[in-house]
């Protein structure tokens, strides 16, 4: 399984990404480790995730999210 995820960053922002492990790659971000994005500005929490079959499916996913709007990213997240 892939995972596409939203987390909330430490200025307020959103970053999403795409992973095979989740709690991994949250404890990567939380370390300063692998996205500049996250690593210049600290990661808060995770605030959605959603199960995809593969990692092309995944990224896809990703790609699609990143050009939401914030407003599309919130009502996504609730």
């Amino acid at each position: 399984m892939w995972y596409v995820y939203i987390v909330e960053c430490n200025d307020g922002t959103l970053y999403t990404g795409s992973t095979n492990n989740v709690k991994r790659r949250i404890a990567e971000h939380q370390r300063g480790e692998g996205a500049k994005y996250t690593k210049a500005r600290g990661v808060r929490r995770l605030v959605y995730t959603e199960r995809k079959q593969s990692r092309s499916t995944a990224q896809r996913r990703e790609a699609e999210i990143k050009g939401f709007t914030r407003e599309e990213k919130m009502r996504l997240i609730q």
